[in-house]
C-alpha cells in the first residue's frame, strides 16, 4: 500500500511539473490578445474522446459556433457549471452552435465517472497532458472560450460561466 501511495503522490508532482512548465513556457500572444478583447483566431486541436472513438477536432467544426470548456474531475466550480454547459448544448445545438468539452489532467476513469454523473452528452476531448493548455493560455480551470463560425475566440471566461454567459456569448458567436 505505501509503494502505491508513493507512486500516487510522484503522478501527482509529475503533472504538477509539466503543468508549471507548460504554464511558463506558453507563448503569450492568444492569451495576451484574448485578455485585452481582441478577436483572434483559436488553436487547432485533435485529441480522442473521453469516450468512443474518432477524434474531437475543433476544425471539424468549422461554421459552427463552439463553446470550448476546459475542466478537470477534481475542480469544485466545474461541478457547479456543468449542468449549465449541459443545457446550453440542448439548447443551441439546433441553432449552429456545439458545446466541446475538454477534461485536462485528469484520470480517463475519474473524467467519465464525473462526466457521467453530471449526465453530460456533448463531446469531451481527452488531454490527460495538457497539451491544449498552453496554446489556449489556460491558467485553471474551468475556463471557457466562446469561437465564432470562423474559427476566431470572441471571449473567454475564467470561472464558471452563468447561463446569461452562455446565451449572450454564444449569440455573439453566431453573429460573428
Amino acid at each position: 500500500m505505501k509503494v502505491v501511495r508513493i507512486a500516487a503522490v510522484a503522478g501527482v508532482l509529475v503533472l504538477a511539473g509539466v503543468l508549471g512548465w507548460r504554464l511558463t513556457h506558453q507563448p503569450k500572444t492568444v492569451l495576451a490578445a484574448v485578455s485585452h478583447g481582441k478577436i483572434v483566431q483559436a488553436p487547432l486541436f485533435r485529441l480522442k474522446p473521453l469516450s468512443g472513438s474518432g477524434t474531437v477536432s475543433l476544425a471539424a467544426l468549422r461554421g459552427k459556433a463552439v463553446v470550448i470548456n476546459f475542466w478537470a474531475s477534481d475542480c469544485g466550480p466545474c461541478k457547479k457549471e456543468m449542468p449549465r454547459l449541459q443545457a446550453a448544448s440542448e439548447r443551441w445545438r439546433a441553432k449552429g452552435a456545439e458545446v466541446v468539452g475538454i477534461d485536462v489532467l485528469d484520470s480517463r476513469a475519474a473524467a467519465r465517472a464525473f462526466a457521467r454523473k453530471h449526465g453530460v452528452t456533448y463531446t469531451i476531448g481527452f488531454d490527460p497532458l495538457g497539451d491544449t493548455v498552453a496554446p489556449y493560455g489556460v491558467l485553471a480551470t474551468p475556463t471557457t472560450f466562446f469561437v465564432d463560425r470562423h474559427g476566431r475566440i470572441v471571449k473567454r471566461i475564467l470561472g464558471p460561466v452563468s447561463k446569461a454567459d452562455l446565451d449572450t456569448e454564444i449569440t455573439r458567436a453566431l453573429e460573428s
